[in-house]
C-alpha cells in the first residue's frame, strides 16, 4: 500500500519517531529534564515542534515514550499468538535492557529530576518498572516484584553510580539464572526433616 504524496510511510514515521527519542535522550542526559526543550529536540531530530506535540503531547510524553521504547522487549512477548518465551530468556533480556547505557541514563535522570518533576517519576515508573513487573507476573505470579528487584540488584546500583559496565550477554544470563534460582528456592522451601 502506497502512502499519499506528502504523507510519510510507516517506515518513515518509525524512523522519525526513533530520531526524536534518540535526540530527547541526548538532551535529557546533557541538560536534565528541566533543561531539555521541545525546540532543541525537534532541531536535533530534524522534525518540527508540531510533529513532537502531535505525537507525544509534551515533554513528559516524550520521556515516557523513551522509557516505553527501552521496555520494548516486553512488547514482542505480549503480541497475540506469540509463543511463550522461556522465563530464563525473558529474564536475561530484561537484565540486558535494564542495565543498558540508555536505561541507566534514563534512570539517573528520573532520580535527579523527580523532586522537581514528580509527574516524570510517576510516568517513568508506569512505563518501565510497573510494565516489567506485570510482564514477570505472567511467569512467576506474586513473586514478580521480588524477581524484578533481584534482576536489578547490586549490579544495577553499581551501573547507576558509574562503577560498572553493562553486563555481557553471558553475564546477564548468569545473573538471571542466579535470580531465578533464588526465587525458585523461596517458592519451594525445603521440607522439614522427619524425626
Amino acid at each position: 500500500m502506497e502512502s499519499r504524496p506528502g504523507r510519510p510511510t510507516a517506515a518513515e514515521r518509525d524512523r522519525r519517531r526513533d530520531a526524536i527519542l534518540d535526540a530527547a535522550i541526548r538532551r535529557f542526559t546533557e541538560h536534565g529534564y528541566g533543561g531539555a526543550t521541545i525546540e532543541g529536540i525537534a532541531a536535533d531530530a530534524g522534525v518540527t515542534k508540531r510533529t513532537i506535540y502531535t505525537w507525544f503531547g509534551d515533554l513528559a510524553g516524550v520521556l515516557t515514550a523513551a522509557v516505553e521504547r527501552q521496555h520494548g522487549y516486553l512488547l514482542a512477548a505480549d503480541e497475540p499468538g506469540s509463543e511463550a518465551e522461556p522465563l530464563e530468556d525473558a529474564a536475561t533480556r530484561l537484565v540486558i535492557a535494564l542495565h543498558s547505557d540508555v536505561s541507566v541514563a534514563l534512570h539517573r535522570l528520573v532520580i535527579a529530576e523527580s523532586p522537581r518533576f514528580p509527574e516524570v517519576a510517576a510516568g517513568f515508573y508506569a512505563a518501565g518498572p510497573a510494565r516489567s513487573i506485570a510482564f514477570l507476573s505472567g511467569h512467576v505470579g506474586e513473586r514478580a516484584e521480588q524477581l524484578y528487584t533481584l534482576l536489578l540488584g547490586e549490579p544495577h546500583r553499581r551501573r547507576l553510580l558509574g562503577l560498572a559496565a553493562a553486563p555481557t550477554p553471558d553475564g546477564a544470563r548468569e545473573h538471571a539464572r542466579a535470580c531465578l534460582a533464588l526465587v525458585s528456592r523461596r517458592s519451594h522451601p525445603p521440607r522439614a526433616q522427619r524425626s
